[in-house]
C-alpha cells in the first residue's frame, strides 16, 4: 500500500525559508519521478517541482530560483528547499508520483503539509 507522509511546513514571514520533506513507501521510489504540488484555498492543485529519477529536475515558474526539490533514494524521501517564501505560496503541500497526481481522490494523495507564508 503507497504511503505518502509529509512534513515540514509551518507559518513562516515573508522572505523566510522551509523545508519540507516527504516520506514514501509501499513502491519503487527510485524508478518514479517524484513531484510537489500545492492547493491554495479556492484554487486547484498545481505542481511546483518534479525530480525524475535520475535527478532531473523543473519548475513552475512561479518558484524557479527560489524553490528547489531534491531526493534521497536511500531514504525513500524527497524534499523541497523553499526560499524566499512569499505570501502567494500559502497552500497545503503535498508530494505524488505524476502518475498518482492525476486522480483527485483522497485515495491518491497523502494528508498534506500546510505552509502559511505572512505578510
Amino acid at each position: 500500500q503507497v504511503q505518502l507522509v509529509e512534513s515540514g511546513g509551518g507559518l513562516v514571514q515573508a522572505g523566510g525559508s522551509l523545508r519540507l520533506s516527504c516520506a514514501a513507501s509501499g513502491f519503487d521510489f527510485s524508478i518514479n519521478a517524484m513531484g510537489w504540488y500545492r492547493q491554495a484555498p479556492g484554487k486547484q492543485r498545481e505542481r511546483v517541482a518534479l525530480i525524475t529519477s535520475g535527478g532531473s529536475t523543473n519548475y513552475a515558474d512561479s518558484v524557479k530560483g527560489r524553490f528547489t526539490i531534491s531526493r534521497d533514494n536511500a531514504k525513500n524521501t524527497v524534499y523541497l528547499q523553499m526560499n524566499s517564501l512569499k505570501p502567494e505560496d500559502t497552500a497545503v503541500y503535498y508530494c505524488n508520483t505524476p502518475l498518482r497526481a492525476t486522480y483527485s481522490s483522497t485515495a491518491y494523495w497523502g494528508q498534506g503539509t500546510q505552509v502559511t507564508v505572512s505578510s
